[in-house]
């Protein structure tokens, strides 16, 4: 479903393409800077197994575990995936606080979304003594997680549109942990000079963004979207 957020057509995080080796991904890109990756995996057959009729038939009577939107999203509910997509999936109510939007991504039980995972083709890199750890999600247009930081990682769309912003370590953001992005994009990013605006880019099906340890970043959904991240733990 298409959203109402535009897409911001510059992108300011740099690109690569299957060319890329994993010597020079450890050189310039591991521990450095974050780099949009394309080519380098194909994930058709996953792609063809996230439609909503196939993820309704596979998990519907499941439970799945929301978080709130907010940078610190200590609180959980669990409701079943076939309430989530007929009731919570919806566009983000600009005046609704992240810490009251529930956002499903991330808490996956393993043992029921583990068959879905095998089908899915990783990023072929690795940082050197961490090991991979999926976390996937669907979400609607307009909502997203703001500002905050963990270790490394990749994240993939799978389906719809995702907007990053980010942050090196060294340069805190300016932003209120219960705002969501969306609210922070429509109201504090306007505001910032030049100097101060965040590297950003908006992904599409099959790009899988790279982001270093520590880096702060925030993400917005332009459109219903299905995601999947490989945090390197």
């Amino acid at each position: 479903l298409a959203g109402t957020v535009p897409e911001e057509p510059r992108c300011t995080v740099e690109r690569a393409d299957a060319s890329v080796t994993y010597s020079l991904f450890l050189q310039r890109f591991a521990f450095s800077r974050p780099v949009i990756l394309g080519g380098v995996t194909d994930n058709s057959a996953f792609r063809a197994l996230c439609t909503r009729e196939k993820l309704l038939a596979a998990f519907g009577p499941f439970p799945v575990r929301l978080s709130t939107a907010n940078t610190y999203s200590y609180r959980k509910v669990d409701v079943p995936f076939q309430e989530y997509v007929d009731h919570l999936l919806k566009p983000q109510d600009p005046a609704r606080l992240g810490s009251d939007t529930l956002y499903f991504f991330g808490d996956n039980n393993f043992t029921e979304w583990g068959p879905l995972f095998q089908h899915y083709v990783p990023p072929p890199f690795r940082i050197p003594g961490t090991s991979p750890a999926y976390s996937f999600g669907i979400a609607g247009s307009g909502s997203g997680v703001p500002f905050h930081w963990h270790g490394p990682g990749f994240s993939e769309v799978i389906f719809g549109r995702k907007r990053w912003f980010l942050y090196p370590p060294d340069k805190i953001p300016h932003f209120h942990p219960n705002e969501t992005t969306l609210a922070w994009l429509q109201h504090t990013y306007p505001t910032l000079p030049p100097a101060q605006r965040p590297l950003e880019c908006t992904l599409h099906p099959g790009e899988v963004l790279y982001f270093p340890d520590r880096w702060w970043h925030a993400t917005l959904n332009l459109d219903t979207s299905v995601f999947i991240s490989t945090f390197l733990g």
